[in-house]
Formats: C-alpha cells, sequence, structure tokens
C-alpha cells in the first residue's frame, strides 16, 4: 500500500511543482488522487444506510477542488437504479476558496439541477452562503457533509485554533461528517516542499501543540467538544488516510 504524502510527478504540468498551492488548491489534483481513491470505500448504500431515502437530502463537499469527487461522490450514492426516483431529491453543494477552481467545476458539472458550487473560504467567520443554500432547502443543517484532506491545510494556515474552529463548524451544520485527516507525516512533507521552493514555511507550522495521530485528535475533539460520535470507520485510503463516518448525538 503506498504511503506517500508527496505529490505525484503526472500533475507537475501547470505548475514547477504542486506542492506550491499552500491552501491544497492543486491545479489537476484528481489526476493524483482520483475519486475512485475515496469512493472504492464507500458504500453505494451510504445515503440508505444512514436512513436518507424518500426525504430532501443535502450534501456538502468541503474544499472540493475543480468538483471532480463531488460529481463522483453524488453519482456514485445517487445514480443507482433503485435510487432512480429520489435522484430530484439529492442536492450536493460543493465549495473551495479557490475562484478559478470553482469556475471549472461549475463550467464541467453535468448535473446542475442536483449539484452546485461556489467560492467559500470556511475560515471565514461569516459562511452566510452555507446557511442561504440551507435555508433555500428548508434545511437547518447538512445531511451528510464530507471533509477530505482539507484539516492539514486550514491548520497549517490557521494554527491549532483554526483546526479546532473548522471541526466545530462542520459539526454545528451537519447531521453526518465524513472526515479523512491528512497524517503528521504529511505536514512534513508540506512544509518540506514550500521551503525547496524557497517560499517561506507556513506560518503555523513550528508551533502547533496538536501533533501526532490527527484522526484520533479529530476524533477526539468532535466527540468531547462537538456531540458527535464515531459511527463507522471506512478504512484507509491508498494513502493510508483513514475515512472516519461521525453522527451528531
Amino acid at each position: 500500500m503506498a504511503t506517500t504524502c508527496e505529490v505525484g510527478n503526472d500533475a507537475v504540468d501547470e505548475l514547477n511543482d504542486p506542492g506550491a498551492a499552500p491552501y491544497g488548491n492543486f491545479i489537476n489534483y484528481y489526476t493524483f488522487n482520483p475519486p475512485e481513491n475515496r469512493l472504492s470505500l464507500i458504500p453505494e448504500t451510504l445515503l440508505q444506510d444512514l436512513g436518507y431515502s424518500g426525504d430532501t437530502t443535502l450534501l456538502l463537499d468541503v474544499g472540493c477542488n475543480s468538483g471532480d469527487l463531488s460529481v463522483a461522490l453524488y453519482k456514485h450514492l445517487v445514480q443507482q437504479p433503485e435510487c432512480e426516483a429520489d435522484r430530484r431529491k439529492v442536492h450536493l453543494l460543493g465549495f473551495d476558496l479557490d475562484e478559478t477552481l470553482i469556475e471549472r467545476a461549475q463550467q464541467t458539472n453535468p448535473l446542475p439541477a442536483n449539484i452546485s458550487f461556489l467560492p467559500l473560504d470556511i475560515t471565514e467567520e461569516n459562511n452566510k452562503q452555507l446557511q442561504d443554500y440551507l435555508h433555500q432547502h428548508s434545511s437547518s443543517h447538512f445531511h451528510l457533509c464530507v471533509c477530505l484532506a482539507v484539516t492539514m491545510w486550514v491548520h497549517l494556515n490557521h494554527g491549532d485554533s483554526g483546526l479546532l474552529q473548522l471541526l466545530s463548524h462542520l459539526a454545528s451544520i451537519s447531521q453526518h461528517l465524513l472526515l479523512e485527516a491528512q497524517p503528521w507525516k504529511c505536514y512534513r512533507s508540506a512544509a518540506r516542499r514550500l521551503r525547496k521552493l524557497g517560499r517561506s514555511d507556513f506560518d503555523h507550522f513550528k508551533t502547533l501543540k496538536i501533533r501526532g495521530d490527527m484522526a484520533e485528535h479529530a476524533k477526539e475533539h468532535l466527540e468531547r467538544n462537538c456531540n458527535m460520535d464515531l459511527i463507522q470507520s471506512f478504512g484507509s485510503t491508498t494513502w493510508d488516510r483513514k475515512l472516519l463516518l461521525f453522527k451528531r448525538r
């Protein structure tokens, strides 16, 4: 099993080094980490297993990049023959802080009636766009929030408090949270890539106190402080990252 956190050489076409993306907004992210790496671990029946069938169901993809995984996830979970009648009731919102990536996602979106994309920085205090989306669909929360390989970038750029605030915020607007937290070795790799490029180090890297088993740290915070429980682990991706499913109590 591959455990590397380095970025593959096939993604270097548009950037000298994709590791130069300090917020994880890689231009060709899904060429070196295709959606199947995660979807192969997630059951197609997940929405039904969680009790979401027949009613309006809202999905949120945090840090969606160019939207490839958002679309693939939607099709994986919804477009099965037995779900055909319910397809129009499932809606997915993907967001990313990179407006260029969001424009690409919007332009290539094959299901605009069900999937939406918008530019948004989740670390900003006022996320009115998320509340507007929920209000539009007459819901107080997203039924399933997917946050994959985002925590490290928020942690490196906004410190320990930024990481904990992210987890708390997602827990507050989600009934279920599917989380993939990058392991600590990925932090070291990201910092090393910036240094090799002669760029400034991440502001908080050397002062972070939350270190070590990042998935366990996230679990501990969600369970102790966010009224959520770990209900299932879907194993680890080919990059040796755990996919953990939490549910609000």
